[in-house]
């Protein structure tokens, strides 16, 4: 009989030291068995999928119908494949979001409540058995050290769950804190705690930075780890200085588990337990927006679902030697891609959301912190925060750069309004550097 610390360890084993690929191709064929066996399953167990893959052969899966969130949540009840009705499980996690207690089961099942970068809530549902996999992987990929040896752990969150609470033990001391809550609160239980693992929102992670650079936060974190909102550049450079210690990070969203970064660095797609297909957004950029089948989920299963992410894919291969896709960037949403009116014809010519962030950040080293809104085609809103007596020769640099990339790319200059840059806290909407609130 499997107890839930077996499971974990046995987990954490294989992440770590079990599976050894040699190569893309025989990283694939294990895939693809793993694949087709889930999928039988899941056929049998879930009414939506049985109805949308009608007699097809589960060897035609990667023909299937995608299905995206809107579709997810409106089947959720013929979804998932625990019996589980959406009304009772949003009842449950709006009560635990109310009163801050995040325990929420039904029949054993964790069940928990995501908002996303878009704002539109989402449920999760996880098995006891998909929770203790799940904790097992995550700390073969997180962990500074052995899962034996003894770990402080302190996790900041919008709202906890028994899925993260599951990595607690003797040797893991697990502390979770409400993004709500007083940075005072907070400085006061870190203190206290010294985590060698801290795990953050970016923009926590910078409020965070600031406290220890003033000397009202003293931790030596081992390993900081950066989660639910996009690591950008200048706040990754912010909070490593503050620290002393490399930013990693962890990319996970309601759909699953989808990438961790490897001892240098380097984000991999956790192609041990999801399979990504890539929709080429600019095959040339190597952006694209992953499409994914999770097969180590079965509660509510991950079939052909296609996220709103945009991401980039590296160039070359990670030094460290693993199969596993080598990621450059996670851009954020598609719909936070800048679209601009060409110079010449009525084209819409795309600006990915990290030639803004370049161009922002390699136009003047003053810039501390930036917030870009697309307000309109004609309408950029570029809220900066820099050093003293220096915001006018930052403005001036950056409307620079700008030109110069909207002259390269061939589409007409928005009107830039600088503001002043408000920091945004990590406790409702997730932090988005580049942000567009225009329509086409």
């Amino acid at each position: 009989m499997w107890t839930d610390n077996l499971r974990i360890m046995y987990q954490y084993g294989l992440t770590r030291h079990g599976r050894r690929f040699r190569s893309r191709e025989e990283l694939g064929r294990w895939q693809e068995r793993r694949l087709l066996h889930h999928l039988e399953k899941v056929r049998k167990g879930s009414p939506f999928y049985k109805e949308l893959w009608g007699s097809r052969p589960v060897t035609d899966w990667r023909d299937f119908p995608m299905i995206d969130k809107s579709l997810m949540m409106a089947h959720f009840d013929q979804l998932n494949t625990a019996g589980i009705r959406k009304e009772d499980a949003f009842a449950l996690a709006l009560e635990a979001e109310r009163t801050r207690e995040f325990t929420p089961q039904i029949g054993g099942m964790t069940i928990g409540l995501s908002s996303g970068t878009s704002g539109n809530r989402g449920l999760f549902l996880i098995s006891p058995a998909e929770r203790m996999a799940w904790a097992g992987a995550i700390l073969a990929k997180v962990l500074p050290g052995s899962l034996f040896a003894r770990h402080s752990i302190a996790f900041f969150l919008r709202a906890n769950s028994n899925l993260y609470g599951t990595v607690g033990s003797r040797r893991l001391r697990f502390e979770f804190y409400d993004l709500l809550d007083s940075m005072e609160q907070h400085l006061s239980c870190l203190n206290e705690q010294k985590p060698s693992l801290l795990v953050a929102p970016p923009s926590m992670l910078r409020l965070l930075a600031e406290q220890q650079r003033q000397g009202r936060l003293r931790i030596h974190p081992e390993r900081i780890l950066s989660v639910a909102e996009v690591l950008d550049p200048l706040d990754k450079r912010y909070v490593e200085e503050a620290f002393g210690q490399p930013v990693h990070q962890v990319y996970q969203c309601t759909e699953g588990l989808l990438a961790a970064t490897c001892s240098h660095g380097t984000l991999h797609l956790n192609e041990d337990i999801v399979y990504i297909q890539k929709e080429y957004v600019d095959h040339s950029l190597r952006k694209f927006v992953p499409i994914i089948t999770d097969f180590s989920r079965y509660a509510q299963p991950i079939v052909r679902y296609r996220l709103n992410d945009l991401l980039t894919e590296r160039e070359q291969a990670c030094s460290c030697g693993s199969p596993f896709t080598a990621i450059e960037m996670i851009e954020g949403r598609c719909d936070d891609v800048y679209y601009f009116p060409a110079v010449s014809g009525s084209q819409w010519i795309p600006v990915f959301p990290d030639f803004i962030s370049r161009a922002i950040i390699a136009a003047s080293g003053e810039v501390e912190a930036y917030h870009a809104v697309l307000h309109a085609a004609d309408r950029l809103e570029i809220s900066l925060q820099v050093k003293a007596d220096e915001r006018a020769g930052a403005q001036t640099a950056i409307a620079g750069a700008l030109e110069v990339l909207c002259a390269r790319v061939g589409c007409r200059m928005p009107r830039l309004e600088f503001t002043s840059y408000q920091p945004q806290v990590s406790g409702g909407r997730k932090l988005r550097r580049v942000e567009s609130r225009a329509g086409r």
